[in-house]
């Protein structure tokens, strides 16, 4: 399952990671978001040894969000060395999910 991470966190835990990073940014309130998370916790637990996930809840913490530009959500980021490599807003499916992360490793 993918572990929750708040603004304090976000620099030390992605940015500064040795892994790829995928953050879910999301909000209990959003249906597509309820859609896209047990999609997200299943890639967490396929891709333990090659990447980290992190569920960012969007209502509790807007600073990162704004930082990225988060207008709309579910927002799926990947992260690697500190950079945003990939991004995509809207629920998708898990293939979808892991070319775009395949891609990236």
């Amino acid at each position: 399952m993918a572990d929750q991470i708040n603004d304090s966190a976000f620099d030390e835990s992605v940015l500064k990671s040795d892994l790829p990073v995928l953050v879910d940014f999301w909000a209990p309130w959003c249906g597509p978001c309820r859609a896209v998370g047990p999609i997200v916790d299943e890639i967490s637990k396929e891709y333990a040894d090659r990447l980290r996930v992190f569920k960012m809840n969007v209502d509790e913490n807007p600073a990162t969000p704004a930082k990225y530009g988060i207008r709309a959500i579910p927002t799926l980021i990947l992260f690697k060395d500190g950079q945003v490599v990939a991004q995509h807003t809207g629920s998708m499916p898990k293939d979808d999910i892991a070319r775009i992360i395949d891609a990236a490793l």
